[in-house]
């Protein structure tokens, strides 16, 4: 999983598409889940990561995490998953 190249994210929390036009404001732990999403890091790498920093039971935030990935590839701002 990957953010798209073209999005741009600022340190801010603010993630702008220039294809659509939109921007989109992120809450701490989402700016935290897209900086590993951009480092390359794997869900499993992510939830260790964010349970470490925040935590919070694997279960909430596995429900938590999936709905966001979901968000994210639902306004179009991941890289398509090759099959």
């Amino acid at each position: 999983m990957k953010i798209k190249k073209n999005i741009a994210v600022s340190e801010n929390g603010f993630l702008f598409d220039p294809n659509s036009g939109e921007s989109y404001s992120l809450n701490k732990t989402g700016q935290l889940i897209v900086k590993l999403i951009s480092e390359g890091k794997t869900e499993s790498e992510i939830i260790e990561v964010v349970k470490e920093k925040y935590e919070v039971e694997t279960t909430s935030l596995q429900r938590y995490l999936d709905d966001f990935i979901m968000m994210l590839q639902q306004m179009n701002l991941l890289e398509k998953e090759e099959d």
